[in-house]
């Protein structure tokens, strides 16, 4: 921008405003004269006093007019459709006032220069604006990043014109699925294809991509993102389209494609007669309640009305952080359930059987465990005293206080376990089944899944850590597999599969195909603009990260599985199956807690794994087979 343009941009308002009056009036008295030229074939004749008096009219008319359409309140560099349509109609009047004035006085005007005048001012006053504009937009365009967009509708163009006054980006290419835009122009900007974004984005220099697809059409939406990233481009998003094309909210606000909405699928609407079933109305319990599953169970637990939600957490900062959330989701809309943060740990049998007493809990949730493999593989004693026999203080308070229904948070891994914390949540989900014959009066069920996306255990925040710091990437193995699922998807299951439950039931969460986790580590580099390559073989690419195998560590499987006996029955949900297993020896579960509870108190880790590896749970320590195997 030069610097003269640069000074009158950069002015305020009120001298910007008297500069384009001055310039309009010079302007009509500029464009007068033409007319007068082009009518009568020489300069003499359009001197005459008689014919100038007639822009003392035309003139204030003109800027009064140009006034009340609002054309000086009008940036220059803002201006559209609306703003040029106010000039026409200013200078349609400003003529019309010219052969009336110059008709009602008898001044010495042809009847032909008002039209010549009108086109004459129409195209000075209209084009200088839009030069104007112009000049300002293709000089800021210098610093602004060449951007893609991918949806030509609605979303699309009103993302063209808020990006049209962005500082950052600049809107290069519209890439669009609908053969009838392939070819078009909107805003100056061309609809291509996806097939030919790979030569565009190269030829471009571009290197961002705004998705502008509506939220209802997520499978699109993935799927644009899917083949954005493979070209190498940092994919960015509007929080909510739909939101940015009702004005609530500003491109300005844009963010990344995350791996989860990339990896999601569509959720099965959930049947609302199994959400609330056993919570609209009732006492509910939630133990881990500030942990991502438990968080999310009570988020879903709330929109179902319950009576009473209490939040049992170990974690101060945890249970603060969950309980000050859902204070403010029921003021914000007024809901009367009464909430109860109850700071303790499940082993502590009392504390429990007082919460369930007191608040008179109908339906309980036990999401409370540690998961993380490698911490409860060095901190045996804690895992088995927390995930097993904290089960066994929750489910036998439970029965004893008349709980009606008690649902275990298990996991996929305790399926065949190749580590302690498997084991332990395998020995869980059996403790339950032995409960739910001592208390016939409670129903028991658990509920087994594998990852979830986002959670505090999966690789993701630990890829984005490693991501933003510049790599490597670490992976265990370059083979290892597993299921993955959203947390708000794997919550809704858990409390239909709940209001399933008849008695000791294990339901296991349909969780799709399993994911390699070395392509969701290239995945997540791609979305972050990012090409991945195996440390040590070098790179081409300047904003290559690296990807280093650290090996397996120890009781990690290549595979997850969902079933022990391999056959699963189905039920109301269709992604919800059953695994119904006969307990042999429920007695047997109080003889193995008996002789642990020694082993806890005399803190002999080696002898519990021991014990572990000797019960028939399917613990080996055989991590690299595959499953089913």
């Amino acid at each position: 921008m030069t610097a003269p343009f640069q000074k009158l941009f950069q002015l305020p308002r009120g001298p910007k405003r008297a500069i384009q009056v001055a310039f309009d009036v010079g302007a009509m008295a500029l464009c007068f004269w033409l007319s007068m030229i082009l009518r009568l074939d020489g300069i003499a004749t359009t001197l005459q006093p008689q014919s100038w008096a007639v822009l003392l009219i035309v003139v204030p008319v003109t800027v009064v007019t140009f006034v009340a359409l609002g054309l000086y309140r009008a940036v220059i560099r803002f201006m559209a459709d609306r703003a040029l349509r106010s000039v026409s109609i200013g200078v349609a009047i400003s003529a019309a006032t010219m052969f009336a004035a110059s008709q009602y006085f008898d001044l010495f005007v042809p009847r032909s220069v008002p039209g010549i005048y009108f086109a004459l001012l129409l195209i000075i006053t209209g084009g200088t604006r839009l030069i104007m504009r112009t000049i300002y937009l293709t000089s800021k365009d210098q610093g602004r990043e060449p951007i893609l967009i991918y949806g030509a509708g609605d979303a699309g163009h009103q993302i063209l014109q808020a990006l049209d006054q962005s500082r950052n980006y600049r809107p290069a290419i519209f890439v669009d699925d609908n053969k009838k835009l392939h070819g078009a122009d909107i805003g100056g900007v061309r609809v291509i294809r996806p097939a030919l974004a790979e030569r565009s984005v190269a030829s471009l220099g571009i290197k961002t991509a705004l998705l502008a697809i509506s939220d209802a059409n997520s499978e699109g939406r993935r799927r644009a993102a899917r083949m954005l990233s493979d070209l190498g481009l940092e994919v960015k998003i509007i929080p909510d389209v739909s939101d940015l094309v009702s004005g609530r909210v500003r491109v300005s606000e844009l963010r990344r494609v995350t791996v989860e909405e990339l990896l999601g699928r569509d959720p099965v609407p959930p049947i609302p007669e199994l959400m609330s079933k056993t919570i609209a109305g009732k006492s509910v319990l939630v133990t881990g309640a500030g942990g991502s599953i438990g968080g999310e169970l009570c988020r879903q637990i709330l929109d179902q009305g319950p009576a009473r939600l209490v939040l049992f957490d170990v974690s101060e900062y945890a249970l603060y952080r969950i309980h000050e959330e859902l204070a403010e989701r029921l003021s914000s809309r007024n809901d009367r359930c009464i909430l109860v943060p109850v700071l303790g740990s499940v082993v502590q049998k009392d504390l429990i059987a007082c919460t369930i007493k007191d608040h008179a809990i109908e339906t309980l949730f036990h999401a409370a465990a540690y998961k993380h493999v490698p911490l409860v593989e060095a901190n045996v004693t804690e895992g088995v005293r927390n995930n097993v026999f904290g089960t066994a203080a929750v489910a036998e308070a439970a029965g004893e206080f008349g709980v009606k229904t008690v649902t275990l948070i298990s996991t996929d891994k305790a399926v065949r376990p190749t580590n302690v914390m498997g084991a332990t949540k395998r020995l869980a989900e059996l403790v339950i089944q032995t409960k739910a014959k001592e208390f016939p009066g409670t129903t028991y069920c658990a509920v087994r899944f594998g990852n979830v996306l986002g959670s505090s255990g999966s690789v993701i925040p630990k890829f984005e850590t490693q991501i933003a710091a510049g790599g490597p990437i670490t992976l265990t193995h370059p083979d290892v597999t597993r299921y993955f699922m959203t947390i708000p998807e794997a919550a809704q299951l858990v409390v239909q599969a709940s209001a399933m439950a008849k008695q000791g039931e294990i339901y296991l969460l349909d969780m799709g195909e399993p994911i390699k986790i070395l392509d969701l580590a290239k995945t997540m580099a791609q979305l972050h603009g990012r090409d991945a390559f195996w440390e040590g073989e070098g790179t081409a690419a300047a904003n290559a990260i690296a990807i280093k195998v650290t090996g397996l560590r120890p009781g990690e499987k290549l595979y997850e599985e969902l079933l022990v006996s391999g056959s699963e029955i189905p039920t109301e949900h269709p992604r919800v199956k059953c695994e119904r297993a006969e307990l042999s020896a429920e007695n047997s579960i109080n003889d193995w807690l008996n002789i642990m509870g020694a082993l806890i108190a005399q803190s002999d880790a080696v002898a519990l794994t021991q014990m572990l590896e000797g019960l028939p749970l399917g613990f080996t320590r055989d991590g690299s087979r595959a499953s089913g195997n």
